[in-house]
């Protein structure tokens, strides 16, 4: 079943797959693709360049694919890939790569606790557990 409340902005240009609900005041924008039995929670905001998996629940604040805070960083066009079975919660940003990388990775069934930062071009293995309000810089 699939649910996009009538609050949330949704890009009619993203690729959403099956099974998926979308809560009130978040925005999907247009280069963005979502894997099926995805769940965003109210106001997640996900940017271009968000590659989510299958199986992702995307809790409440959470902002996904942002512009990554680094001065070298120019508008590049770059992703952010979520592993599927990954849990991000609340208030968590993940950004996107930079020209060094071009991208940012979390691996599959990964658990991000509120309040967490990864910052552009990290690379996050598989089955990787952080706990609330950790802070991760560039290129980890």
């Amino acid at each position: 079943m699939n649910s996009i409340s009538d609050k949330a902005v949704v890009s009619s240009k993203a690729k959403i797959g099956k099974n998926f609900s979308i809560g009130h005041f978040s925005i999907v924008e247009d280069d963005v693709e979502i894997g099926d039995n995805v769940s965003i929670a109210s106001s997640a905001i996900i940017h271009n360049g968000a590659r989510i998996s299958s199986r992702v629940r995307i809790y409440h604040s959470a902002v996904l694919s942002c512009e990554p805070q680094d001065l070298k960083f120019s508008g590049e066009s770059t992703i952010l890939e979520v592993g599927e079975n990954s849990v991000i919660r609340e208030f968590v940003t993940l950004a996107r790569g930079t020209n060094a990388r071009g991208k940012s990775v979390i691996g599959k069934n990964c658990y991000i606790m509120a309040y967490a930062h990864i910052a552009h071009d990290s690379l996050i293995g598989n089955n990787v557990i952080l706990s609330n309000a950790v802070n991760m810089g560039g290129h980890v």
